[in-house]
This record gives C-alpha cells, sequence and structure tokens, in this order.
C-alpha cells in the first residue's frame, strides 16, 4: 500500500524543460513512475524524455485529466507560483525540491495547501519513494529494497546513509520521505508518523532528525502516546556549534534550543531507541519488533 505514492501515482514535472527536471524526469521513468505531462511556460508542444511538455498545469490536467500529484523543479524565486497553480488546479501532493525558497513563500505555500487539503512535501527535500513502486524525488533508487519499514528525515544525504545501511542488512522499507531541511516545511514527522501508524503494509519507523527547531521533542511526544509500532531515532549535529548553520537552513542551534542533546534526551525519556552513528539504526531496526 504505502503512503502518499504507490504504483498508480500519475504525477506532472514542473520546470521539466531545465536541466534537472528533464534529468531526474528519465531517472524516475527509468524507476517505473508514471510521469504523464510535464509543464514549462513557453515550451508548450515540445517532449521531454518522451514526455508531452504544456505551458500550463490547466492545459496539462485537461489532455492528461487524471493526474495525482506534481514535483517542482522551477528556481526558488519562482517556486510559490508553482506550487500554487498546481494546488488550485487541483492537485493533492506536491513535492517542492528546490533549496532557498524565501520563508515567506514557504509559509504561503503551506497556508494555500492547507486551505486545499493538499500535501506539500519540502522544500529542501530529496522528495519520496515507496520502492518498486513509485519515486518522486531525486534520490539513488538503486540503494532502496521494497519493505515494510517507513522512514522520515530532514536530511537528504543521510537518508541514504541510513537507507543503504538498512537494505544490506535485508530491511526493507516502505515509503521514505525526505520532509524538508529548511526552517518552514509543508509536512512535520508527526503527519508522516501518522500516515505511518495507519498503513497495513509499515510495522516500524526510522526517524531522522537534525539540529534546530523542536520537531523531533514534539514527534516523540507523539509516539509515545500515538503510535503502536515501533520507531527508531538518529540525530545528527551532536558537535555542531552554537549559532553556526549546519548544512541545512532550519540546522541551527539558537539560545540554547533544538541541540541533538536535547532530541536525543527526548526521544530516550518516551523509550525509542537512538542510534549513535547512522550505520547503527540497522542494527536497532533488527531488534526491533512490533509489539
Amino acid at each position: 500500500m504505502a503512503i502518499l505514492i504507490n504504483g498508480e501515482t500519475r504525477a506532472i514535472v514542473q520546470g521539466i524543460t531545465g536541466k534537472h527536471g528533464s534529468f531526474h524526469t528519465r531517472l524516475m521513468k527509468d524507476y517505473g513512475t508514471k510521469i504523464v505531462a510535464g509543464v514549462t511556460p513557453g515550451k508548450g508542444g515540445q517532449q521531454v524524455e518522451g514526455v508531452p511538455v504544456f505551458d500550463t498545469v490547466k492545459e496539462a490536467l485537461h489532455e492528461r485529466h487524471k493526474v495525482d500529484a506534481s514535483i517542482v523543479f522551477v528556481p526558488a524565486s519562482f517556486a510559490k507560483d508553482a506550487a500554487f497553480e498546481a494546488i488550485e488546479n487541483g492537485l493533492r501532493l506536491v513535492v517542492l525540491i528546490a533549496e532557498h525558497i524565501p520563508v515567506h513563500d514557504a509559509m504561503e505555500i503551506k497556508e494555500i495547501a492547507g486551505r486545499y487539503g493538499a500535501i506539500m512535501i519540502g522544500p529542501n527535500t530529496p522528495g519520496l519513494i515507496s520502492p518498486a513502486k513509485s519515486k518522486l524525488g531525486i534520490m539513488p533508487s538503486q540503494i532502496f529494497r521494497e519493505g515494510r519499514v517507513g522512514v522520515i528525515s530532514r536530511s537528504g544525504t543521510l537518508t541514504n546513509e541510513v537507507v543503504n545501511h538498512l537494505t544490506m542488512a535485508g530491511i526493507g522499507q516502505s515509503t521514505c520521505v525526505g520532509i524538508g531541511g529548511d526552517p518552514v516545511t509543508g509536512t512535520s514527522f508527526i503527519e508522516i508518523l501518522s500516515l505511518f501508524e495507519n498503513d497495513p503494509e509499515t510495522d516500524r519507523v526510522v526517524m531522522i532528525g537534525e539540529i534546530g527547531g523542536q520537531a523531533e521533542e514534539d514527534a516523540a511526544l507523539f509516539v509515545k502516546k500515538e503510535m503502536s509500532k515501533p520507531v527508531v531515532a538518529y540525530v545528527a549535529g551532536r558537535a555542531a556549534p552554537l549559532g553556526k548553520r549546519m548544512g541545512h537552513a532550519g540546522a541551527i542551534i539558537e539560545r540554547g534550543m533544538g541541540t541533538a542533546r536535547s532530541k536525543v534526551k527526548a526521544f530516550r525519556e518516551q523509550g525509542i531507541p537512538v542510534a549513535e552513528f547512522p550505520w547503527e539504526v540497522s542494527d536497532l531496526m533488527s531488534r526491533t519488533r512490533r509489539s
């Protein structure tokens, strides 16, 4: 079953004629994702990797009818307009790959997504993948293996490392979701945890957090109160200095808040096993079974 996307998901690519859009369209199609149309204003009538290109989302939907999702590869300065166009035309899953989207733009996209009942993944995300079914993102598909462990992460690179170790240990994944590393993201740990809790094909969950904010602390309480499925965690940034941004815009410790230590403490207080290093996640998961 997976969450958010599956083998039947039909998607469009906004910004398909750009370098990144065309490259990842090919990789997503090769993986089996149903990419049914692309959108780039002024480039309608072209084809990219065999996918027809339209000037607007509305035109694409008129020609291709049923479309479930959009993955957006446009530059950060145009991302808000692209996301609004997708959401206002009825798409209920929008994946924003770009980083450096202005905070106010991200807040507006999140607000309109909520108003229309849409799910926004990102910004600054590697996307999501349901192994052997569908991929809307930029992750290296060869490291993923179909299985029953859900993965939620703020870091694309750490997702790849943790998943690679899971796969080498024979532990497959149901769906892996990169919620994004910016200060404002469309979807939280808690929202994805809730989807995994209700997914009959997910038995256990891995959370990959990092410094900054209190999303992990909030999620730890949710796991304790609402989750029946075991959760294992890893938190990056234990040696991060105060006030220095570490990679992602959201990965910064300010006023003593958002430290890796506080997040690890919150997980352990709620009985959630925490790996010291990324490669230890697979060991912890091997010893964890659904109660």
